[in-house]
C-alpha cells in the first residue's frame, strides 16, 4: 500500500481524542484507535497528538516498537526524509565499535571472503528466525521449538557449531563455505550471531549442551556408538548434554563422586550431577564418572534409573539447567568415550571455554552499542547524556577493554585454526583459560558501567534497558560455568610455570 504525503499543518489538525496523528522521524502515524491501548495511558499519548513526537518517542521506546506497530503508519511528511538510521534485518551496525573491526572496514589478516558471506547469512538467519523465538522462550521458559531446532539442522548449522572436523565432510554449508576451508573463525561467527539475541538463557538452551556434549562422542566414541548417536543429534531429533559438575565438585573436576562399577560388559552408575545445561530435555549425557583407577567418560542414555529435575537459576529455564540423578543405571562398556580411567584426556574444556569467551565478548560489545545509542538520545539537564565528560570516559574505558580483548581472542582463534587437536590441547589450555578470564572481567566492568549509564532502566526487564538488564543479571554465568575466574587464572599461571626457565633478575 502506497503512503500519502502530508504537511505538518495537515497533521496538526488531528489533535484530539478519536482523531489523533503524530509524527515520528518524518513518518505520520494515526494513533486514534491505539490511544486507549497505549501502555502509558491515553491522555499521555494525546498530549502529543498533532505534533512531532520523535524526541519523546525515542526517550521512551526502542525502535523495534515502530516495526511492531507499522500498520499504524499512514503517510510521510512531504519533502522530508528520515533523519534516524533504521535498523534493517541482516545489516551490520554502523555505530562506532558495535562490530568486530573486520566488519567495519578495517583490514584483517584473519577474515576472508567466506567469513563475510557466512556472517551475512547468519545475521539474517538469527534476526529473522532465532531472535523472535528467543524472546518468547526467555520469558516463558519453554525450550527451543522442534521447528527451529530442526531448521538449524536442515541448514547444517549444528555441525558448524562443533568447529572444523570430519563431521562437515560432504555438507553444503551456509554462505557457500566449503567444508575444507571451514575454520574456527567461521565457527566464531555463528556463536557471535547467537549472542546478539541478548537472551542468555536461550543462548544455552538452543544447544549449549550439544556444543559441549557431542564432541567427546565424535572424537573418542567407538565407531558403532558414533553412528548410533551422532546422526540423530545432528539431525535435530535428539538432544545431548555434558554432565561433569556435581553438588560435590564444580571447577574441581577431580573431586567428582559419581561412580561406575564395572560388572562384566556393563557399568552400574550411581551419583548426582548438578547445573547440567539442557539436562531437563537431554536424551544423552556425556558423563564423567569415577572408575577403579581414575576418571572415565561414559555416554549415558536417558532410560531406567536416569531422572532429571530443573534447577531455578538467575537466567531463564529455557536453558534446561538440571539436577541429573543416576540410580543403578546400566551402561554398556562400549559406551566408554576414550579409554577407561583416562577421562581427563577426553575432555579438556578448551573448546568450551573458547565458545564461552566468544559469546561473552560479543554480548559485551552489544551492550557497548546500546550504551552509545542511549547516551546520544537520552537528554538530561537540558542536553544529551553524551555531553557529560564522565559518560564519555565510561564509554572509552569500555571500548579499550573490548577491543584489546578482541585482538587476544582473534590471536588464539588463529592458533586453534593452525594447530591439530593434539598440539592445541598441549599448548592452549593456559592461554584459553586466561582468555575466558579476561572476557568475563571485561564483562564485569562493562556491566557495571552500563548500569550507571542507563540508570533505572538497567534494572527493568522490558523497554529501553531490556538488553542491559539481562546482561547485568546473567553475565556472571560465563564467569562460573566452564571453570570459575579464579581457577582459570591460576591454571594459566601454573601452566606457564611448567616451562619456566631457571631465570633470575
Amino acid at each position: 500500500m502506497s503512503l500519502a504525503n502530508y504537511s505538518r499543518a495537515d497533521v496538526a489538525l488531528h489533535n484530539k481524542d478519536g482523531d489523533a496523528w503524530i509524527i515520528i522521524d518524518s513518518a505520520v502515524y494515526n494513533v486514534s484507535d491505539f490511544a486507549e491501548l497505549h501502555p502509558g495511558g491515553e491522555k499521555e499519548l494525546l498530549r502529543f497528538a498533532g505534533k512531532d513526537a520523535t524526541d519523546v518517542f525515542y526517550s521512551l521506546h526502542r525502535q523495534e516498537v515502530l516495526r511492531r506497530f507499522s500498520k499504524l503508519r499512514i503517510g510521510q511528511i512531504a519533502g522530508e526524509k528520515p533523519a534516524i538510521v533504521q535498523a534493517e534485518i541482516g545489516t551490520m551496525s554502523t555505530v562506532p565499535w558495535a562490530e568486530n573491526p573486520a566488519w567495519m572496514g578495517f583490514r584483517s589478516q584473519y577474515y576472508k571472503e567466506s567469513h563475510f558471506r557466512l556472517r551475512e547469512y547468519m545475521r539474517k538467519y538469527v534476526e529473522e528466525k532465532v531472535i523472535p523465538e528467543a524472546l518468547i522462550c526467555e520469558e516463558t521458559g519453554r525450550r527451543v521449538s522442534d521447528e527451529l531446532w530442526k531448521d538449524m539442522a536442515k541448514n547444517n548449522i549444528h555441525p558448524m557449531r562443533l568447529g572444523p572436523g570430519p563431521w562437515l565432510k560432504g555438507l553444503k554449508l551456509p554462505g557457500d563455505v566449503k567444508p575444507e576451508e571451514f575454520d574456527y573463525f567461521h565457527e566464531a561467527v555463528i556463536h557471535e550471531e547467537y549472542a546478539r539475541a541478548a537472551c542468555r538463557g536461550f543462548a544455552d538452551g538452543v544447544g549449549g549442551g550439544f556444543v559441549i556434549g557431542l564432541p567427546p562422542v565424535l572424537r573418542f566414541g567407538q565407531p558403532a556408538l558414533q553412528q548410533r548417536i551422532a546422526p540423530a543429534v545432528l539431525a535435530g531429533d535428539k538432544f545431548i548434554a555434558l554432565a561433569i559438575s556435581e553438588p560435590y565438585a564444580g571447577s574441581d573436576v577431580a573431586g567428582i563422586q559419581c561412580r561406575a562399577e564395572k560388572r562384566g560388559d556393563h557399568y552400574i552408575v550411581n551419583g548426582v550431577k548438578k547445573w547440567i545445561t539442557n539436562g531437563t530435555f537431554a536424551d544423552y549425557f556425556s558423563t564423567a564418572v569415577l572408575t577403579d583407577k581414575g576418571m572415565t567418560m561414559l555416554l549415558i542414555e536417558r532410560g531406567e534409573g536416569v531422572t532429571t529435575k530443573p534447577i531455578k537459576t538467575s537466567y531463564s529455564p529455557t536453558a534446561g539447567t538440571a539436577l541429573v540423578f543416576f540410580e543403578d543405571v546400566k551402561v554398556p562398556v562400549a559406551n566408554v568415550l576414550g579409554k577407561e580411567n583416562q577421562g581427563f584426556q577426553v575432555y579438556n574444556f578448551n573448546h568450551e571455554r573458547w565458545v564461552m569467551a566468544v559469546g561473552s565478548l560479543r554480548g559485551t560489545r552489544l551492550v557497548l552499542e546500546e550504551c552509545f545509542k542511549w547516551a546520544t538520545q537520552r537528554r538530561v539537564f537540558g542536553k544529551p547524556l553524551i555531553d557529560q565528560p564522565v559518560i564519555r570516559q565510561k564509554l572509552a574505558s569500555m571500548v579499550a577493554q573490548i577491543e584489546s580483548t578482541q585482538q587476544y581472542l582473534d590471536f588464539l582463534t588463529f592458533q586453534m585454526s593452525s594447530m591439530d587437536y593434539s598440539e592445541a590441547s598441549k599448548k592452549l589450555g593456559g592461554p584459553l583459560a586466561l582468555l575466558k578470564y579476561q572476557c568475563t572481567r571485561v564483562a564485569h566492568h562493562v556491566a557495571d558501567e552500563a548500569v550507571q549509564i542507563f540508570g533505572g532502566r538497567a534494572l527493568t526487564k522490558t523497554g529501553m534497558g531490556r538488553i542491559i538488564e539481562g546482561f547485568q543479571r546473567t553475565y556472571k554465568f560465563d564467569a562460573i560455568l566452564g571453570g570459575s575466574e579464579e581457577i582459570l587464572a591460576d591454571l594459566a599461571v601454573r601452566q606457564a610455570l611448567k616451562t619456566f626457565p631457571n631465570a633470575r633478575l
